[in-house]
């Protein structure tokens, strides 16, 4: 079937978070805080054994208290945040104010980054009249990001799903986001990087596509290499 839709998750396909690294260091020059080279390490490698930077890596470690809230983080503002900074707080930083500003620069679109072909990749499909769509689980809203990184002139629908209280691969995000481009599942395709959440739209029968979740500067075609314009209607 041809294309007529294409709906995209946010984090690991479209674009990527920073580093832990540059997310701690950000927040700590944002904050005033100075620390010696030795406790940045250490604390950047305890934050991310954690998993408290959202995008990044999921913990190596879950303290048992906010196991049941992981599970269901994105699907409400209040339960995301209270996790990540529980995480956060599981290293103990040198200044209290610095786990809920963690989270804020996670927010920020400065802690994020399109990948290189993210741009070409949405005008060409634009150009060819295909309706695109943002799927995401996540806990905030994501939509100042592609406005500063100007990808959001590309999008005609964002389904997340703190908005909708589910995460994917519940369908209800993937049958809303096609609703919302008026187009029949069977001519949308899903693009995404996690096989379990972003393949729940095969369900509807939308054709479903994988990219690798790498860094910006390891996978610089990623999305061009699914080939999607060569199917558009």
């Amino acid at each position: 079937m041809p294309i007529k839709g294409a709906l995209f998750d946010f984090s690991g396909t479209l674009f990527r978070i920073e580093p832990v690294r540059s997310w701690l260091a950000a927040t700590l020059a944002e904050r005033g805080v100075r620390v010696d080279e030795a406790a940045f390490e250490r604390y950047a490698t305890e934050l991310e054994a954690f998993g408290a930077l959202p995008g990044g890596a999921n913990p190596k470690r879950m303290p048992e208290e906010l196991a049941a809230g992981w599970a269901h983080r994105d699907e409400n503002a209040e339960l995301h945040r209270a996790v990540y900074t529980g995480l956060a707080r599981q290293v103990a930083l040198p200044d209290p104010g610095l786990y809920d500003a963690l989270y804020e620069r996670h927010r920020s679109p400065a802690a994020w980054h399109p990948y290189p072909d993210a741009a070409e990749v949405l005008e060409g499909l634009r150009a060819a009249g295909v309706r695109i769509g943002v799927v995401s689980n996540i806990g905030w809203d994501l939509r100042p990001v592609f406005r500063a990184h100007g990808l959001d002139r590309y999008v005609d629908a964002y389904v997340l799903s703190y908005e909708h209280g589910v995460q994917k691969p519940d369908a209800h995000l993937f049958h809303t986001a096609c609703t919302l481009l008026g187009q029949d599942p069977a001519n949308v395709v899903m693009v995404g990087d996690d096989r379990h959440a972003d393949g729940g739209a095969a369900v509807l029968g939308c054709e479903v596509r994988f990219v690798r979740h790498l860094p910006v500067d390891e996978r610089p075609d990623g999305l061009r290499e699914l080939g999607l314009t060569e199917k558009v209607a």
